[in-house]
């Protein structure tokens, strides 16, 4: 049987890690972690799916590994939302910033499997960002700030425990992921050379 664990993608904006999810899941059917937020729902999103959308009440109820208050609303990942994720599958992930990796290193151990993403040429990273719609003041206000230049090189707190990917060629970076499922237990895990 494979034991749970929990891919944790990190790394700087830009650099792919909700495409990493994405590619988990339609590859393996690893399912993401639904996190918590107490902010409203946008058109279109479904507690449950999207987030698990919280009063400031209930969000209180939980038992977060991690937490933050962005712009008024609290966000957070618990471990009621990693149990749900782990009873779909002993293979879950969840994308989050170097703080939170941090943190599900040092509480979950081996448990979790952390991928560090980057990307060779920060202009690469700018570019990605203006291909996905941001607006270019925005993109400036993120590249300045400074989580943004927390996340540009793996924090000490992941050394020794990240797989870090180069996610400059997605055809390699890929491979470099099958390799990991494969390593890790996915029942259907095929590594493509």
């Amino acid at each position: 049987m494979t034991k749970q664990r929990i891919f944790v993608i990190t790394g700087p904006t830009g650099s792919g890690k909700t495409t990493v999810s994405h590619y988990l899941w339609s590859q393996y059917q690893i399912p993401q972690v639904i996190t918590h937020t107490t902010r409203a729902p946008r058109e279109g999103e479904v507690s449950g799916r999207d987030y698990y959308f919280e009063t400031p009440a209930s969000f209180a109820t939980k038992h977060y590994l991690e937490h933050v208050t962005y712009s008024g609303n609290q966000y957070g990942s618990s471990r009621e939302g990693l149990a749900a994720a782990w009873e779909r599958s002993p293979l879950i992930s969840i994308v989050l910033d170097t703080a939170g990796a941090i943190t599900y290193a040092r509480e979950l151990g081996e448990q979790a499997v952390v991928i560090y993403l980057e990307v060779a040429d920060q202009e690469a990273l700018i570019e990605r960002l203006t291909k996905r719609g941001d607006q270019p003041s925005r993109i400036q206000k993120r590249v300045a700030s400074e989580e943004y230049l927390r996340d540009q090189a793996l924090p000490a707190g992941l050394v020794g425990h990240a797989h870090v990917l180069v996610n400059d060629e997605w055809q390699a970076t890929q491979r470099q992921l099958d390799q990991l499922v494969a390593e890790y237990g996915a029942p259907n895990a095929v590594s493509k050379d």
